[in-house]
């Protein structure tokens, strides 16, 4: 029996910020549907060229009471990127908090709007350690 991975489902509070924050990891949005019927938009988004692998963020128009929640029930979503240094200076420069900054130029936490724990990890081989990432300390939790 063959299976096949498909996507990973997280509630949003605010679709718009939401979808901001994947768009700065580099994510693209694949496919919006409306739900007039069920009160819901669910949003496709995945890395370019990665169509069948995709991250489902789903809001609910109605609100959501169990959101915020701390989510670490859940995990975490894990992206390998180009230049970790790179790409967690854009997100610092858009006001993400780095959660554990690459300080090993290997891997980095951060969290989206609605507290889910995003790992990035550097593609190939470690980048050597830079500044302001090696003595970066940890903030709050991933």
């Amino acid at each position: 029996m063959a299976i096949r991975y498909l996507h990973t489902m997280v509630r949003v509070l605010d679709l718009d910020k939401s979808v901001a924050f994947y768009q700065l990891l580099g994510l693209v949005e694949k496919r919006r549907t409306e739900s007039e019927k069920g009160r819901y938009t669910l949003v496709f988004m995945c890395a370019p060229g990665q169509d069948e692998v995709s991250v489902e963020l789903t809001y609910n128009w109605d609100g959501d009471t169990g959101l915020p929640s701390d989510s670490r029930h859940f995990g975490h979503l894990a992206y390998r990127v180009d230049d970790i240094y790179g790409l967690c200076q854009r997100l610092m420069d858009a006001g993400v908090t780095i959660n554990r900054p690459p300080r090993d130029g290997h891997m980095a936490f951060v969290r989206s709007p609605d507290n889910v724990s995003i790992e990035l990890l550097q593609e190939g081989e470690h980048l050597a350690p830079a500044e302001p990432w090696a003595s970066m300390p940890n903030t709050g939790h991933w």
